[in-house]
C-alpha cells in the first residue's frame, strides 16, 4: 500500500530534515508514529497524503510509483486517504453534519445515501444528537471526533492521525485510539502520530519512531511488553516467597 525506499526530503537548500526513510505500509495495519517535536512526523504523513514528495528516493502509493505518475491522478489517489488534522479544520460555518458531508457531496454522491451514512457515522462516533450544532458548540474532544468522522466517511484505504490525541484529556485520547481500533479491523490501515509515550504503551501496536532524521520501526510496543514481562517476573517472585514462607 505504503512503500518507501531511501526517501529523502529537504525544504529548498537545507539539510535533509527527513533521510533514508524505509517503510512499508501493508492493508489493514496499525502503526503508532512517534519521535520528539520536531522530529519529522507531519513532514511523513505529508508524504503519505501526497502534500509533500521526496527530494530523493522510490516512494509508491496504492502501487503507483508517485515520481512517474501523472498531476490528474493524484487527486483519486489522495482520495483513497482519510486524513485527520492536529487542528481539526472543520469549517466554522458549516454544522457538524454538513462538515461530515463534505467529503461526499464534493465526490457527487446521491443526496439520500449521504444523509443516511453522516447520521450512522455520527451515531457510531456519540454524536447524533448534535447533527445541526456549530462546530465552535464543541469541546475538543467532540471536535477531534467530527474531524475523524470527516475523514473516514469516504471509507479510505488509509487513515493518517496527526497528534490526534494532542489537544484532549488521557481519557478522551483512549476513546480517540479506541476508535481507530475499529476502522483498523474493518480494513483500514491507520498511522497515528502521538508524542504521548504512556497512551502508546497501553496497546501492543508496532511503533515507528523518527529519531536523527531517520525512522526506526519496532515489531510490536516493546515498552507495552516489557512491562508485561516486569509483571510476570514479579508475579512469579511472590510466588516463589510465599512457598519459601509455608
Amino acid at each position: 500500500m505504503v512503500r518507501f525506499e531511501n526517501v529523502g526530503v529537504r525544504y529548498g537548500v537545507g539539510p535533509e530534515v527527513l533521510r533514508d526513510i524505509n517503510l512499508h505500509i501493508e492493508p489493514g495495519s496499525f502503526y503508532f508514529l512517534t519521535g520528539a517535536s520536531g522530529a519529522g512526523k507531519s513532514s511523513l504523513l505529508k508524504l503519505m497524503y501526497l502534500a509533500l514528495f521526496p527530494s530523493r528516493g522510490y516512494m509508491q502509493l496504492f502501487g503507483e510509483d508517485i515520481a512517474c505518475t501523472h498531476r490528474r491522478k493524484l487527486p483519486a489517489l489522495r482520495r483513497r486517504i482519510g486524513v485527520v488534522f492536529q487542528d481539526f479544520r472543520l469549517l466554522p460555518n458549516l454544522s457538524i453534519f454538513d462538515n461530515v458531508a463534505l467529503p461526499l457531496r464534493i465526490a457527487g454522491d446521491d443526496e439520500k445515501r449521504t444523509r443516511n451514512n453522516v447520521s450512522e457515522l455520527l451515531d457510531w462516533v456519540g454524536l447524533g444528537a448534535r447533527l445541526n450544532d456549530s462546530p465552535d458548540t464543541l469541546s475538543g474532544g467532540e471536535q477531534q471526533r467530527v474531524a475523524i468522522a470527516r475523514a473516514v466517511i469516504s471509507k479510505p484505504s488509509l487513515l493518517l492521525a496527526d497528534e490526534p490525541t494532542g489537544n484532549v484529556d488521557d481519557r478522551i485520547a483512549y476513546r480517540l485510539v479506541r476508535l481507530f481500533e475499529e476502522l483498523h479491523r474493518s480494513g483500514t490501515a491507520v498511522v497515528v502520530a502521538t508524542h504521548n509515550d504512556a497512551l502508546v504503551r497501553r496497546f501492543s501496536h508496532p511503533v515507528l519512531t523518527l529519531a536523527d532524521n531517520m525512522l526506526h520501526a519496532s515489531s510490536a510496543n516493546s515498552a507495552a511488553n516489557a512491562k508485561s514481562s516486569a509483571s510476570a517476573k514479579s508475579a512469579a517472585g511472590a510466588r516463589a516467597s510465599s512457598r519459601r514462607e509455608k
